[in-house]
């Protein structure tokens, strides 16, 4: 077995959750790849009694230990033994850089001040814009900094990081340049995201505008023409997004940014369907979207599009649960229709400031009704091509790159049953691990 002598390091005597349902079944459950159509088509994809080699960030070799010949492994090698091992988890929806706080609105909505009276205030979404525009890049950085530790500290090994609280050109690119600092200085890969079209700024909203639509294709003009092409120009972004809603910015007017990302080369992705059914989600997938996010009024019958593009529905708990809304996603007809299903935090400051995926997990089996299975499918496999990462990235495959968790469990479904206990033993980025 030269590809375990051969290796930087070696994990021994592992049970595998390698979520590549090609490989294995998880009999314990009844799970195998020929499921039912009402049940995950992904599976734990577990094997036991097994070891893994990484070499060069990537891993080498995976074997059954009846078949590795352990004394000729060199002991400096070794880097675990024992344990369950998953792929690394991925956050395929955050908002992570942002300055200000929005507690005191927290308490007042619980008060029962309504969100119209708390933005004519000066709160809401504008009051975290006014934060972000007034910080420094090196303040959101620091601002950022926690909130990603946190992330890692539970084992998150990519994350998507959007724009969408500076609103300006200059202010839209600072928050990227964020971003893509925060991926360079820690070890955790970091996806892009212009969200440009997340709300229309104070300027483009003059309090008694009597032609409201033509600002906001004012402010579209400033989403197509200028932040797309720069940040496409400066590979600031990745990927673009939009928020399509009746607060946000019409089907049309998200067509017109599609369009735009498009022609620079930029993946698509979408925020649809959270508050109202306007199709949104159709016409991101019409455009090849790597994802459309919340979905909550996602139509159950019109589900085509995203099957033929291969569109990953993203589902985000946390935001369900802040803001106590009832209408759930359609899991069922996703399940029945073979699309896949991601989970992430939608980590931002009026929403979900929740920065913690394993509590995702758990919402998304108790809130929607997921399966812990498909739960730790959400945020590692799917979460992948959610981002539009390569096909073996989210699983236990040789080839794949070695960003991988060890946890001290004994079935993989508590990652998605227990909170708040410590678990995670070893957290590995490109093939170097680091004890928690």
């Amino acid at each position: 077995m030269n590809d375990f002598r051969d290796a930087d390091k070696v994990w021994l005597d592992l049970n595998l959750a390698t979520m590549s349902s090609a490989v294995g079944s998880d009999t314990s459950s009844g799970i195998s790849s020929g499921m039912s159509s009402n049940m995950s088509p992904a599976t734990y994809g577990i094997q036991q009694s097994m070891a893994l080699a990484v070499k060069n960030g990537r891993i080498s070799a995976i074997a059954p230990m009846a078949v590795v010949d352990e004394p000729l492994l060199p002991t400096a090698g070794i880097a675990g033994r024992g344990g369950w091992m998953t792929p690394g988890l991925i956050d395929c929806h955050t908002h992570l850089v942002f300055a200000g706080s929005r507690a005191e609105e927290f308490e007042q909505r619980l008060q029962g001040v309504p969100y119209a009276q708390i933005a004519r205030e000066g709160g809401g979404i504008l009051s975290t814009v006014r934060a972000t525009r007034a910080a420094s890049e090196q303040q959101l950085f620091d601002l950022a900094v926690p909130r990603l530790q946190a992330l890692m500290r539970e084992g998150v090994t990519t994350l998507e990081i959007k724009s969408g609280y500076g609103l300006t050109l200059k202010d839209e690119l600072k928050m990227l340049r964020v971003a893509r600092r925060l991926g360079d200085a820690f070890p955790v890969q970091v996806c892009t995201t212009l969200l440009g079209a997340h709300a229309l700024p104070p300027e483009f909203s003059p309090e008694f505008a009597s032609e409201l639509s033509k600002d906001r294709d004012a402010y579209i003009d400033l989403v197509c023409q200028q932040m797309i092409p720069a940040a496409a120009e400066q590979k600031l972004a990745d990927a673009v997004d939009v928020f399509c809603e009746g607060i946000g910015f019409s089907v049309a007017q998200c067509d017109r940014v599609f369009k735009a990302a498009q022609n620079h080369g930029l993946a698509i992705k979408g925020h649809t369907e959270q508050l109202s059914d306007l199709k949104g989600s159709q016409l991101a997938a019409s455009y090849g979207a790597l994802s459309v996010d919340h979905l909550e009024y996602l139509d159950a019958s019109a589900l085509q599009p995203l099957v033929e593009n291969g569109t990953v529905a993203v589902l985000l708990p946390g935001a369900f649960y802040f803001l106590r809304e009832t209408q759930r996603p359609p899991i069922q007809a996703l399940r029945d229709a073979g699309i896949p299903m991601a989970i992430a935090t939608d980590f931002n400051p009026g929403t979900s400031p929740l920065a913690s995926l394993r509590l995702m997990m758990n919402m998304a089996c108790t809130l929607f009704r997921l399966t812990p299975e498909e739960a730790l499918a959400g945020v590692t496999c799917n979460a992948a091509q959610a981002l539009g990462l390569s096909d073996d990235t989210g699983k236990l495959v040789v080839g794949a790159p070695a960003d991988m968790l060890l946890w001290d469990i004994q079935h993989p479904s508590e990652l998605a049953y227990q909170i708040g206990v410590p678990m995670l033993k070893q957290r590995i980025y490109q093939g170097v691990a680091s004890d928690v």
